[in-house]
């Protein structure tokens, strides 16, 4: 019997390891997803992940805690030093969480929240079936403007009037432009709603000063994951300004817990204080990359053959490039991506706004985010070998198999993780 529970061990550990080769052959285009450096890992793997943290370092509910205390306390002034804010709480174990937590602390069930749409790029924690529903609250979208890609401004300002919402929350999930904060936040003020930002995707690009500056536009309150442009382990965290009431801090920290959350994790916690030294060192130049890469990848894409969404904008400003893929197949992203798949470049299909929900499973478009491949190193002219390979899949209709072996060779020149202290910078072409 012993040796058929070690056999489901061994392919667990067989599972993990193929996993991980399999990734390291592959070009990984999630928007949402990052690796971390050797010494995040170092973190992660370390004892930390077996203790027990509850409530505030140096006020804790269980003893043991003097080491773990100090190392988050240095990541409450490394956040606060690289993102210029009043304070940090690292205590959040996910962007949805931490979501959740701004929710309750901010608001109470029955206020009003006006929010971005999923099909308008919106995360699910902002919708009635997700966080903010949970919280009670009344949901209510922005209007958006399709030739913009964005919120529409004079509408907004309009509905922000009409509704006087307890909240605003800026952010999403597809989210080439930065957001109105800075035309809206003062509108939102004149109604005393609060003004949230979900950075979920950005906060690499805001901490290497290379998108918008949420808490300098406007923004109370900066939600957020630590593992998509920001390059640390899964987790979540919560930055903000400092409030005119001490009682609204003190809200805010009892919603983290005991409210949404028990421990924090803090092996998780330990790899995103590395990560935040780590960018105040590395991430003017990370993010900088992030964002060439991602026109350069825009731009090479278009000359293929593609249509890629904002041209007349210049396609991006952050980590993300959007295609329609509509006219290539009647099932639009639902066919590309599993195709791109068998060739080793992983993206995913995505709605975008002018799509019907019924769409979800084959909606128009792709997303496409260049961190994960800048962090190991890929400069402008590999963005425009990764558009070859695409293109060769989807519009040369050549075998995926084919392109796959090419993508293996290629993918073997970015083996290190850059931008970080273990490897450094990458060598300009």
């Amino acid at each position: 019997m012993g040796e058929e529970y070690r056999a489901y061990r061994d392919r667990v550990l067989n599972f993990l390891e193929e996993h991980e080769r399999w990734r390291s052959n592959t070009i990984n285009l999630i928007a949402s997803e990052n690796i971390t450096s050797p010494s995040v890992n170092r973190a992660v793997r370390s004892g930390f992940m077996h203790k027990y943290a509850e409530g505030w370092p140096k006020q804790r509910y269980y003893q043991g805690c003097k080491y773990v205390d100090e190392v988050e306390l240095i990541g409450v002034e490394l956040f606060t030093r690289l993102f210029r804010s009043d304070f940090a709480d690292l205590r959040p174990i996910s962007g949805t969480n931490a979501n959740q937590a701004a929710f309750f602390g901010l608001t109470q069930a029955g206020d009003r929240a006006i929010v971005l749409h999923t099909s308008h790029g919106g995360h699910i924690s902002h919708m009635p079936f997700g966080a903010a529903g949970m919280r009670g609250l009344e949901v209510h979208t922005w209007p958006f403007d399709n030739d913009e890609f964005n919120i529409d401004v004079e509408g907004a300002e309009k509905l922000i009037r009409e509704l006087e919402p307890k909240v605003v929350v800026f952010g999403g999930s597809l989210f080439p432009f930065p957001h109105p904060v800075k035309e809206l936040a003062p509108v939102a003020k004149e109604v005393g709603a609060y003004v949230m930002y979900d950075a979920a995707h950005v906060l690499g690009l805001i901490a290497g000063g290379q998108f918008q500056d949420p808490l300098r536009e406007g923004a109370d309150v900066i939600t957020a994951s630590t593992h998509k442009t920001f390059p640390g382990p899964q987790g979540g965290v919560i930055i903000y300004k400092r409030f005119g009431e001490t009682e609204e801090i003190a809200r805010l920290q009892q919603a983290i817990f005991p409210g949404v959350l028990s421990n924090h994790h803090l092996h998780h916690m330990a790899g995103k204080v590395i990560t935040a030294a780590e960018m105040l060192e590395y991430g003017e130049k990370y993010a900088t990359q992030v964002v060439k890469n991602a026109k350069a990848l825009a731009e090479a894409l278009a000359e293929e053959g593609f249509k890629v969404v904002g041209e007349d904008k210049g396609y991006t400003e952050s980590h993300q490039v959007i295609v329609d893929v509509s006219e290539l197949h009647p099932a639009g992203g639902g066919w590309a991506a599993p195709l791109l798949e068998e060739a080793g470049i992983i993206l995913n299909k995505n709605l975008l706004p002018w799509d019907p929900l019924e769409k979800v499973n084959e909606p128009s478009g792709l997303r496409i985010g260049v961190q994960e491949m800048t962090r190991v190193g890929m400069l402008e002219g590999d963005m425009k070998e990764i558009a070859r390979f695409i293109r060769r899949v989807l519009i040369d209709g050549e075998d995926p198999k084919k392109v796959e072996r090419d993508v293996f060779y290629f993918r073997q020149n970015f083996q290190k993780v850059y931008y970080s202290f273990d490897y450094g910078l990458p060598m300009k072409e």
